[in-house]
């Protein structure tokens, strides 16, 4: 049985509703991404290369389309790593903090459903869309990242690539659910969680940046990468543990 379905129909939709424009801008957001990537891999790829084999050896006539392609598959990278400020914006925002201060939140547990439950159907569908968008696009990604390094100028230690190879790109955006959440809950107001919640996923973020292993060999990669992925998810899990109990006492 689905978290919406045992919500009154009114509030269902309500909580659709919520959801639909956040979820729109993620799913484009995804398939535009992995879209990119793939025209990048299968045809600018190609017009990189002949403008390579144009040029006469040992001149660098070539290295602006080499340039061109590596930047734009930087920027896909770069967009998803950092798309966790976004997801942190809105939950502390949108998804909590302005339910609260208009008083939505007290009408919906007015009507029967217990904070509890009424939290728990506001976070199930972006936690699933994180986890399906991640699923696309992780596998695209690492695809498209390693067809054609002759054309790249980066490196796994790279912070962005270090995360899209793998769940680490995904843990960070539910950890962003979490603790917007939480800045939601604990403020009850949109503008000071919107702030904050991104001011604490930077903090965490850089925070585990830099005790990273430096320099990065390739055996080290997936140790590291799991490792981080791990802290993070803990994190979420506290998180999200936290602010249910924060609701529970507030709501008591």
């Amino acid at each position: 049985m689905s978290t919406l379905s045992v919500l009154p129909r009114g509030l269902a939709r309500s909580v659709l509703r919520l959801h639909r424009t956040a979820l729109i801008v993620w799913g484009v957001f995804v398939v535009g991404s992995v879209g990119y990537l793939v025209w990048l891999t299968e045809v600018t790829a190609d017009s990189a290369y002949a403008t390579l084999d144009a040029c006469p050896r040992d001149e660098a006539c070539g290295l602006g389309a080499a340039y061109t392609f590596s930047t734009a598959m930087g920027w896909i990278s770069t967009f998803m790593y950092y798309s966790y400020w976004a997801v942190a914006a809105w939950a502390g925002g949108a998804l909590v903090g302005r339910e609260l201060e208009s008083g939505t939140a007290r009408l919906a547990w007015s009507q029967g459903v217990s904070p509890a439950r009424w939290l728990a159907a506001k976070l199930a569908l972006p936690a699933v869309a994180l986890v399906l968008g991640g699923a696309v696009f992780v596998p695209v990604y690492r695809w498209a990242w390693s067809a054609h390094r002759d054309l790249m100028g980066d490196h796994l230690l790279f912070n962005d690539v270090f995360a899209d190879h793998g769940p680490l790109v995904v843990a960070y955006g539910l950890c962003a659910l979490a603790v917007g959440t939480l800045t939601g809950l604990l403020l009850g107001r949109p503008l000071p969680a919107l702030a904050i919640s991104v001011a604490a996923m930077t903090l965490l973020n850089r925070t585990l940046e830099h005790r990273r292993p430096d320099p990065l060999p390739t055996s080290d990669f997936w140790p590291a990468h799991l490792t981080e992925t791990g802290l993070v998810l803990t994190i979420t899990a506290l998180a999200t543990t936290a602010a249910f109990g924060l609701l529970r006492h507030r709501t008591a």
